[in-house]
C-alpha cells in the first residue's frame, strides 16, 4: 500500500455530482468518489461538505487540464457555469489511513422502492419482505451505485413497466445496475452497453455478484431458493455486456433504458427509437427538470409517445412508448 495518496476536492453544483463523479472516474486516475460528508451533534446535522466533491487519485494527472476540457465539453452541450458550479479545485496529499475503506463507509443500504434495495457487497443485511428485489454491488470505477435520483428513477421505471419475460437493453449501462434489477424483475434476456471500457468487467462482476450474469453455470440449492424469494425474481443467466453504441446495434427490445445526459439523450433518440420494438417502453432518466424541454422536443421529433413524467428532487424520467 502507498504511503499517501491524493485527494482532489472540487468546488461543485451539488445537482451536478454524479456528472462530475463520472468524468473524474473516466478521465483521471481516480478509485473513489465522496459526494458529501455530514457532521452530527444530538442528532441534528451541524456541518456538510456539500458542494464539494471529493476525490480519490492513485497517482498524479493533469487535473486543470482535464476539469477545463469537460467543463467547456458540457457547456457546448447547453449547461450554464451557474448549473456546473465554479469546479475550482484542491489537490492534497494525505498519509494513507487506507482511504479505500474509509470510501466505503460512506455508501450504505438504499431502499429505492418498497420492493428495491440495493446493498454494497461489503455490507450484511437481511430482507424485509419476502418478495424483495435485492441488489448487491460493487462499483469498482463504474459509475452507478444505485443512490442517484437518475439511477432510482429507472430502476422505478423497470418495476412499473416493464413486462415479465422482457427483452431488455441498458444503454450507457455503467456499473450494470439497471440490467441487474431488470433481470431479477424477470427479463428474459438483458443486455447493456457503454461506450467506457473500463466497465465492461465491473458490471459482469455485479452480475456474477446477483447470479444473473454467468453463462453455463448451474446454480447450487440454495442459489435457487433464494433467487426465488428475496434475492431477487430470476436467477437466469441472462445478463449480455459488451463495448457499445446505440446506433450500432442491430436488435430490437421490449423495454430500454438510457439514463445519459440530456442532450446526448437528444441526439441518439433515433437510434434508441431503433432498437425499440413496436409497444416498446422506454425509460429516459439523467434529464435535470429544467433541461427535458430539450428531451421532449427529439421524443415529438421521432414520433414516441410519453406516458409518464417521473419525479425525484431536481430530476425527471421521461417514459415513452413507441
Amino acid at each position: 500500500m502507498a504511503e499517501n495518496y491524493l485527494e482532489l476536492q472540487i468546488k461543485i453544483n451539488p445537482e451536478m455530482a454524479d456528472i462530475v463523479s463520472e468524468i473524474c472516474f473516466e478521465n483521471l486516475p481516480c478509485e473513489g468518489v465522496v459526494l458529501a460528508e455530514e457532521t452530527y451533534k444530538d442528532l441534528e446535522m451541524i456541518a456538510t461538505t456539500e458542494g464539494t466533491l471529493k476525490v480519490f487519485l492513485t497517482e498524479k494527472a493533469d487535473v486543470e487540464k482535464v476539469l477545463k476540457e469537460q467543463r467547456e465539453l458540457l457547456k457546448s452541450r447547453g449547461f450554464s457555469d451557474e448549473e456546473l458550479g465554479s469546479w475550482e479545485f484542491t489537490l492534497l496529499e494525505k498519509p494513507n489511513e487506507d482511504w479505500s475503506k474509509k470510501w466505503k463507509e460512506k455508501w450504505d443500504v438504499t431502499h429505492v422502492s418498497d420492493r428495491i434495495t440495493v446493498v454494497p457487497d461489503w455490507i450484511e443485511y437481511a430482507p424485509h419482505r419476502y418478495d424483495e428485489v435485492i441488489i448487491r454491488l460493487e462499483p469498482g470505477c463504474a459509475f452507478g451505485t444505485g443512490t442517484h435520483q437518475t439511477t432510482q428513477l429507472c430502476m422505478k421505471a423497470v418495476e412499473k413497466y416493464m413486462p415479465c419475460g422482457a427483452k431488455m437493453a441498458d444503454i450507457g449501462m455503467g456499473s450494470g445496475i439497471l440490467a441487474i434489477c431488470a433481470a431479477k424483475f424477470g427479463a428474459k434476456e438483458v443486455y447493456g452497453c457503454d461506450n467506457d471500457p473500463t466497465v465492461i468487467e465491473v458490471a459482469k462482476e455485479n452480475a456474477q455478484k446477483n447470479c444473473v450474469g454467468v453463462p453455463n453455470r448451474p446454480l447450487s440449492e440454495e442459489q435457487s431458493e433464494i433467487s426465488n424469494s428475496a434475492e431477487g425474481l430470476n436467477s437466469g443467466e441472462n445478463c449480455r455486456f459488451e463495448l457499445n453504441t446505440a446506433d450500432k446495434i442491430t436488435e430490437k427490445y421490449d423495454f430500454v433504458c438510457a439514463n445519459i445526459l440530456h442532450n446526448v439523450l437528444a441526439e441518439i433518440m433515433g437510434d434508441l427509437k431503433n432498437i425499440m420494438n413496436d409497444g416498446a417502453i422506454m425509460a429516459l432518466s439523467g434529464i435535470l427538470d429544467e433541461k427535458k424541454p430539450v428531451v421532449y422536443e427529439a421524443i415529438k421529433t421521432h414520433g414516441l409517445e410519453l406516458i409518464e413524467e417521473m419525479h425525484q428532487d431536481q430530476w425527471v424520467a421521461l417514459i415513452v412508448k413507441k
